[in-house]
């Protein structure tokens, strides 16, 4: 079972399930860090105030505030503790909405939801109910004391409750002049033809399959030099061609990858 992140409790009109927090996901980088090139030491960064230039422990280290004006605010851990948020320690459910209705733009971090042992069935009511209805729930939640209050999602997957955080609506930057302009047009044929390609490239695809090529090249590299053999080959991609047949482009594709079925 993966670590418990937090306790909280999802409470929507008089209902309150209390639940555990597990991150759903597991990162698999390989971690570099920073180093002097000349003897491997490691670099450490040091905590320095810039008005007396002393070292700071980490326990006289508070957060502030700076104002347009230049004046600092200084907040202590009980300050911000003392923030008048309801969703403190509470997942908060403000709407249930059709869970295709989200941006996929807005989703963030994702945690998996466990039942306590004393709310069993209220969890199952809840997952059960919002499987069977499509929908997922916008909520409010401040995961502990003088943290930032999130919006989130909570949806079902597999048998689990997920809750996935969110971006406020005014963090999410318009798109404008990204687009081609409006007079760029295709022709019926080769919506045809590219869709004859989509449909090549999604028979029997499987996720699970698809490896971090990042993490490998690193990961033999790292071997390489600690065992001073010779590095890895790099392998150059080609330069991307200028596309001046669309539609010879797209057969092309399509036989390539039949061709690669085939072998």
């Amino acid at each position: 079972m993966p670590q418990t992140v937090a306790r909280l409790a999802i409470t929507f009109g008089l209902v309150t399930i209390p639940v555990t927090l597990h991150s759903a996901v597991e990162e698999q980088s390989v971690a570099l860090h920073q180093v002097h090139a000349e003897d491997g030491g490691r670099i450490r960064l040091r905590r320095t105030c810039e008005v007396c230039g002393r070292d700071v422990p980490l326990a006289q280290v508070a957060r502030g505030y700076t104002d347009p004006h230049g004046r600092t605010v200084v907040l202590t851990e009980d300050d911000l503790a003392q923030l008048p948020l309801p969703s403190i320690k509470a997942i908060d459910v403000v709407a249930f909405v059709d869970a295709a209705a989200i941006d996929p733009v807005q989703l963030s971090r994702a945690y998996y939801l466990g039942a306590d042992t004393s709310a069993a069935k209220p969890y199952v009511l809840l997952r059960d109910a919002l499987r069977q209805t499509g929908q997922a729930a916008v909520t409010k939640v401040t995961m502990r004391a003088g943290g930032k209050e999130q919006l989130a999602l909570l949806r079902v997957r597999d048998d689990v409750l997920v809750l996935q955080t969110m971006t406020w609506p005014e963090e999410v930057r318009p798109a404008e002049g990204l687009a081609p302009p409006a007079d760029v047009t295709v022709r019926p044929q080769e919506v045809q033809m590219a869709t004859s390609l989509m449909d090549a490239l999604s028979a029997d695809f499987d996720l699970a399959a698809l490896r971090d090529r990042y993490r490998d090249a690193m990961t033999e590299l790292v071997a390489s030099k600690r065992e001073g053999t010779a590095l890895p080959s790099t392998a150059t991609a080609p330069p991307p061609e200028d596309v001046v047949d669309l539609m010879a482009a797209l057969q092309a594709s399509i036989d390539a990858h039949i061709h690669d079925d085939e072998q």
